[in-house]
């Protein structure tokens, strides 16, 4: 559904009020500049947070605006005019609606009784709030609750923001910081800074309007209430593979056209992730199990929803068909191999390769097949980050995991394994996974690979396997305090979980998930 809304021109002869002009992220029109001129720096660091317009200035500005994100299309004059007029056709979408405003032009003119003519001449501003802000004005003086954030998006990164982005392919990047500073904008910003290091924006000519777009749907469609699966591990994965692409023996070989799949289904590879497991999915008879037959439920819709977006958004719309298509299936390949109960699957296939040393970097497969194995290594790297990074992601994907418990407990459900938070601990969970799935991946990926990232990421989880160890050890604390120990134990370790909420058992690991259909095979 798309609304379409006409905010009343303000009356000339009321001043605007100070704190109005204060608000951050306004952009000022004024008569004597034009649109795509630029702007005067003074006026930009006053005025941030609303629309302005100069009393003589006609011009129509369109805003599309994507949940917290406003998007300036006239920014791009290439694809995007000045709309003067009524009766255009706004873009639709079906899952999640987003609000279209139409500035209309302004023909309001001071009257001929004004005092505009004294002896110190005050130019007179309309000033319009972005509906977003209006209606969270409203909300407010209605006494409703504001149920989702609003978020404030600046054009340009803090310093500390950009010189993050500079030290990106360090493995101790902090993804939680960065998404702090890049106000909870972390995925687009950071893989809209990654296509556009690698050219590849120019490369295959991809519309500035579009990708921005194309990003911003796709954090969107990351649910921010999940404590694991939302676009922060999205990003985190996306950081993660840019690191491994950056390995010499990817470096030297892949193509443009694999970096720019690799880093495409990093971003979207748990899309729209509903923060439960497929074992949930299947006993709760949930619709996306019945649409993909028990089969890799999650990894299919992650996929079918990342090609949903790109097909919206016409990304790659001029592009010939077939390779729009082959795009498609690549990028359908690499999701659905981060299924996890592929693992041994995948990692025999590997091991494979690595002992005949048969592993052809200039054959397509065989470099498709050495994308699948990095994404998989991104997307379970969490047990391979410093230990304050590491520990965050227990609690969060542990967390994730006894709230789904509590749901079955509620509905008188089979508690999935993992997810009861009164039979398991982060430090079982963490060991666990560590030592059945995570260690003999990355043990073939050192064999790979051979480099210092690579013998870094196994002395990470080394030192974190044992901590997790040492806390299992310690001597339960007094009574009236071994309840928020236990609720610190809660919450496991997102290595704990691989994409899509995928559990492997204490014991070594067996999903309940099954095997996908339309992995590309090497």
């Amino acid at each position: 559904m798309e609304v379409c809304y006409q905010l009343p021109v303000l009356p000339l002869d009321r001043p605007v009020p100070k704190h109005v002009l204060s608000r951050r992220g306004a952009i000022s029109f004024s008569s004597s500049s034009s649109l795509f001129g630029a702007p005067d720096p003074r006026q930009l660091s006053q005025r941030r947070g609303a629309i302005s317009y100069d009393s003589s200035d006609q011009t129509a500005l369109y805003i599309r605006m994507l949940g917290a994100c406003v998007v300036f299309k006239q920014l791009f004059a290439r694809d995007v005019r000045v709309r003067s007029q009524v009766g255009f056709e706004p873009e639709r979408r079906s899952s999640h609606p987003y609000l279209c405003i139409d500035f209309r032009t302004l023909h309001t003119r001071l009257g001929c009784g004004s005092t505009s003519a004294s002896s110190d001449p005050e130019r007179r501003v309309h000033r319009l709030l972005s509906f977003q802000r209006y209606l969270h004005s409203s909300r407010l003086l209605r006494g409703v609750p504001q149920q989702i954030p609003l978020h404030i998006l600046d054009e340009d990164y803090t310093g500390q923001a950009r010189c993050m982005l500079e030290k990106v392919g360090n493995w101790n990047f902090d993804i939680f910081l960065f998404d702090r500073l890049t106000n909870g904008n972390s995925l687009i910003t950071l893989t809209f800074h990654l296509l556009n290091q690698y050219g590849l924006v120019e490369l295959f000519q991809l519309d500035m309007v579009k990708l921005w777009r194309f990003l911003v749907m796709v954090q969107e469609d990351y649910h921010s209430d999940n404590p694991y699966h939302n676009a922060v591990h999205a990003a985190d994965v996306t950081q993660a593979m840019y690191c491994y692409l950056r390995e010499p023996m990817l470096a030297k070989s892949l193509t443009s056209k694999d970096i720019l799949l690799g880093l495409l289904a990093a971003a979207t590879h748990d899309l729209d992730h509903p923060g439960v497991n497929q074992p949930f999915l299947i006993k709760t008879d949930h619709y996306l199990a019945t649409l993909y037959r028990n089969t890799s439920v999650l990894e299919n819709h992650h996929w079918k929803s990342a090609v949903g977006l790109l097909r919206e958004t016409g990304l790659f719309s001029h592009l010939p068909a077939e390779d729009r298509l082959n795009m498609e299936r690549d990028l359908g390949s690499l999701i659905l191999a981060t299924d996890i109960s592929r693992q041994n699957d995948y990692l025999s296939r590997f091991r494979l390769h690595l002992d005949q040393e048969n592993l052809c970097m200039s054959t397509a497969s065989h470099r498709h097949f050495v994308l699948q194995m990095a994404l998989k290594c991104a997307d379970i790297c969490n047990p391979c980050r410093p230990w304050e990074l590491s520990k965050q992601w227990s609690e969060k994907v542990t967390e994730e995991f006894f709230q789904q418990g509590d749901i079955e407990k509620k509905h008188k459900l089979e508690v999935s394994p993992l997810c009861d938070r009164e039979m398991n601990t982060v430090g079982n969970i963490q060991i666990g996974f560590m030592t059945y799935v995570a260690e003999p991946l990355f043990a073939e990926w050192a064999r790979f690979c051979d480099t210092r990232l690579s013998q870094t990421m196994l002395g990470h989880m080394g030192l974190n396997k044992a901590s997790w160890g040492g806390l299992q050890q310690e001597p339960a604390p007094v009574s009236e305090e071994a309840e928020p120990s236990t609720a610190c134990a809660d919450k496991g370790d997102a290595a704990t979980a691989p994409s899509d909420g995928s559990t492997a058992t204490t014991a070594g690991g067996t999903s309940s998930k099954e095997i996908p259909q339309g992995s590309r095979e090497s």
